[in-house]
């Protein structure tokens, strides 16, 4: 697997909307527990992918 963290939102949903395309998604971009918004998926050429994009007051993340 690989994955993809950090604080860019819209730069990461856009790097989930082209790996999963064509693939399968196992847990939807979506809130998670701790905070952060959460997929994973399996691309085309299948490759297993996490992608975190880290929630207001993650460590990291951009100031409110």
């Amino acid at each position: 697997s690989i994955s993809l963290s950090g604080d860019y939102d819209s730069e990461l949903r856009g790097y989930w909307e082209k790996l999963s395309a064509g693939g399968t998604v196992t847990m939807p971009l979506a809130p998670a527990p701790w905070g952060d918004t959460f997929g994973m998926c399996t691309d085309r050429f299948g490759v297993s992918w996490l992608v975190n994009i880290a929630g207001p007051g993650s460590p990291g993340a951009p100031d409110s």
